[in-house]
């Protein structure tokens, strides 16, 4: 019996004591402790949700049409290679949601056809065949923009570094993105919204280039656009870089004319890093690497095109654009912009986690203020403190020396509800501080359950140990069943609900979980415990 005991005791304890030790670093006791002691803790303790501690709430839109005519000119390109790799003459070019053709030779169709299924025939005639996209496919490729831009911005927020971020769909084209704890939030906003569309394009530095001015102010764009528009050529496009004097802060930029030509974009990249320049004062920049494919591509234009400028573009944003001294082998390369630190992190972040198919669309934005959150809390822990108070005091006045051992196992479910949450690094919000006060309601009605059990037993005439056996084992199914039945239904609210429900599930199913374990095995061990002491003729209850 006595090992029996042991057993059940260290059980209890060693529960108890790790759930302390995994819940200290949610406290403030846990920044005042010595380091030696900290390095001993688990770090990670119980992170405050977006409603708790305040973030970002963003809402995108991702704009799918775009996706789709990103599409047609990713295939206007590559059918352009094809053909010319086949032997065939003919221009390929996208108009509009068309891919034109011109060619009406039976050979190029049947290659095209047979490498773009997808593509339909829409037109052929005059020398040039029009191809499209259907309208089934069009679609499919819009879900799967709003998928992959779901995972992409998953992505750069892991590597942003915010803890338990929510990113979820809404709707068939909107993505919800919760932040909770960021305070730089035009920084978040910036890394997200990214396309991170790379492209390298030789600059065009003869004819109209010469009569271009080689900086403007930021307000004069619109202006310079209105006055060359007419005047570049019709494969050239004028592109900007944003350059902000560190001294001064003032913000001008450079005009660049390049060549609408894409020789080569970022899919093949493979890494993204920061590195620092020691020649240039310790000035960053972004040290990327390409796959075999891409490092032969690069290999090949900068072999061709020695003593050229080749402009690394990023969204349509000129970084950097230096003379290819010459041929450049190995695939690497490197995006110099006059970075800050936190700017060259960033770019290496959208670059690393690949590009979006589609650019977004901020449909809403909302800074969620610290103060709600402490409010919040502050009225959460007055009101828990309140309430405990009075569920104590009124299972010692109704069941007294009975009512004081729930109490204990009351404390002990909320210390291990607090710990399993902390290991599991859960992040806590309102609607999981509902499922814990109903989960320790839950814990209040099984020990009332079990003690109005033990009464009519005792009311039958049983010694105080029988009573409490057969009370035990007669409440025993009715509390199983009970909790069996809220754990499914946390199961069902965790697979079908969405952030604020599964957090609400999580907390309520583990707070079920460790109710059972504190009523049936926690307090029926106290009740063997005195009643193997000694003989116990009246039991208080």
């Amino acid at each position: 019996m006595k090992k029996k005991f042991f057993w059940r005791i260290l059980l209890i304890s060693l529960t108890t004591l790790l759930s302390v030790i995994f819940f200290l670093p949610s406290t403030q006791l846990f920044l005042s402790m010595p380091g030696w002691l900290k390095k001993i803790i688990p770090e990670k303790g119980i992170t405050l949700g977006l409603d708790l501690q305040g973030g970002l709430h963003l809402v995108f839109e991702v704009e799918g049409d775009k996706a789709v005519d990103l599409t047609l000119e990713r295939i206007a390109v590559s059918l352009k290679d094809l053909l010319d790799k086949k032997g065939f003459k003919a221009d390929v070019k996208k108009d509009g949601s068309n891919i034109i053709v011109s060619s009406s030779d039976i050979k190029a169709r049947k290659v095209i056809e047979d490498n773009y299924p997808a593509l339909s025939l829409s037109d052929s005639s005059e020398g040039k065949a029009v191809y499209k996209i259907p309208a089934k496919e069009a679609d499919r490729i819009k879900e799967n923009a709003v998928e992959q831009a779901a995972e992409t911005i998953r992505n750069r927020i892991d590597q942003f570094g915010v803890a338990e971020p929510t990113i979820q769909r809404q709707g068939a084209n909107e993505i919800v993105v919760q932040l909770p704890g960021v305070k730089d939030t035009q920084r978040a906003v910036d890394i997200i919204g990214k396309t991170a569309l790379l492209e390298f394009k030789l600059l065009d530095e003869e004819g109209i280039a010469a009569q271009i001015p080689e900086t403007i102010l930021p307000d004069e764009e619109e202006k310079l656009m209105q006055e060359f528009s007419a005047k570049i050529p019709e494969g050239d496009e004028i592109l900007f870089e944003r350059i902000t004097n560190k001294e001064t802060g003032k913000v001008t930029k450079k005009v660049y004319l390049v060549k609408k030509q894409t020789l080569m974009t970022g899919d093949s990249l493979t890494e993204a890093k920061v590195n620092i320049d020691t020649r240039l004062g310790n000035e960053p920049y972004v040290s990327i690497s390409f796959n075999d494919v891409g490092a032969k591509l690069f290999e090949d234009i900068t072999a061709a095109n020695v003593k050229k400028r080749l402009a690394i573009i990023l969204d349509n944003n000129v970084y950097s654009a230096p003379v290819i001294q010459e041929k450049i082998a190995g695939g690497n390369a490197q995006i110099s912009g006059r970075f800050s630190i936190d700017d060259a992190k960033d770019l290496a972040i959208v670059l690393r986690s690949g590009s979006l198919p589609a650019p977004l669309k901020m449909l809403q934005n909302v800074t969620v203020g610290p103060s709600l959150g402490r409010d919040s809390i502050n009225a959460g822990v007055k009101a828990g403190i309140i309430g405990s108070l009075l569920v104590i005091l009124f299972m010692i006045f109704y069941y007294r020396f009975s009512g004081l051992i729930a109490d204990v196992a009351l404390m002990l479910n909320i210390i291990m509800l607090l710990g399993a949450l902390s290991i599991l690094n859960a992040t806590l919000t309102l609607p999981g501080i509902a499922g814990i006060i109903l989960a320790i309601g839950m814990a209040v009605d099984s020990n009332v359950l079990m003690f109005e059990r033990i009464r009519d037993e005792l009311r039958l005439g049983k010694t105080p140990r029988a009573a409490v056996d057969s009370g035990y084992d007669k409440a025993f199914w009715t509390i199983f069943d009970s909790h069996i039945t809220t754990l499914i239904t946390a199961a069902v609210l965790f697979q079908f609900g969405t952030g604020p429900i599964k957090g609400f599930a999580v907390t309520l199913s583990m707070g079920v979980a460790i109710n059972l374990y504190t009523a049936l095995i926690g307090t029926k061990l106290v009740f063997d415990l005195i009643n193997n002491k000694k003989e116990v003729k009246k039991l208080s209850i």
